[in-house]
């Protein structure tokens, strides 16, 4: 849990890092690779979200709940997958549903760093996992973190597009001023709820028709035919 946070969102939350639940969540952390786990995903990447979108140019916030727990699944960026890697469930279904929505073309990658370097804050409310064990760390001190972040974006930006699907993100959304931003809520891209009304929801004609009202771009959500990941 070494690598800084990008600038702009040190400015601001700096001071977590020395709070007792992030000392803890760090001791943590030690004690899980200390006794053999593989914390998914590597250090370098944990803070990805925040390094390839800066809070100074997040427009869209896309809530996930813990990264993935195969081995090179996670890279930081809550839904997506390194190149390489083949397209979770849950990713498809958005990808469908985009398709549905706007009628892009279906890509072959499940590299969504193209969309967070247009200002799409793809967070995780856990940024690590241990490698097969799903949720593992949970409940461990990410959550608060994760809910300054939320608190800070609230705050600090203008007109974001929110993107809350399914109960858990929903309720750690409760926050969010409804009068300055706009909520889109649904239920979970998982194959269990997606076709219970995530499928059909609308969200991202939705999310750049807000935008442009705003005289904010519009999100490309066409992902290039290779993945970008350069930061």
């Amino acid at each position: 849990m070494q690598h800084p946070l990008e600038a702009s969102w040190l400015q601001h939350l700096a001071g977590e890092f020395e709070q007792p639940y992030m000392l803890e969540l760090k001791k943590f952390l030690q004690a899980e690779k200390a006794a053999g786990s593989t914390v998914c995903p590597p250090d370098a990447e944990m803070f990805n979200a925040f390094d390839q979108t800066p809070l100074t140019d997040t427009r869209v916030v896309i809530l996930g709940q813990d990264p993935y727990h195969g081995v090179g699944q996670a890279h930081g960026l809550c839904f997506s997958v390194p190149a390489g890697v083949a397209i979770p469930p849950s990713l498809n279904n958005i990808f469908k549903e985009i398709e549905r929505d706007l009628g892009t073309q279906w890509p072959q990658h499940g590299t969504l760093t193209a969309w967070a370097q247009q200002g799409v804050l793809l967070l995780n409310s856990v940024l690590s996992v241990a490698a097969g064990r799903s949720a593992s760390h949970k409940g461990q001190g990410w959550e608060q973190f994760t809910d300054r972040v939320i608190e800070l974006v609230n705050r600090e930006r203008c007109h974001v597009v929110f993107m809350l699907w399914g109960s858990y993100a929903q309720r750690k959304g409760a926050v969010i001023d409804r009068t300055r931003h706009c909520v889109l809520s649904a239920p979970h891209p998982s194959p269990l709820s997606a076709y219970r009304g995530f499928i059909g929801c609308g969200h991202f004609s939705a999310a750049n028709a807000w935008l442009l009202q705003h005289g904010q771009q519009a999100i490309d959500w066409q992902l290039p035919s290779q993945p970008n990941v350069t930061a």
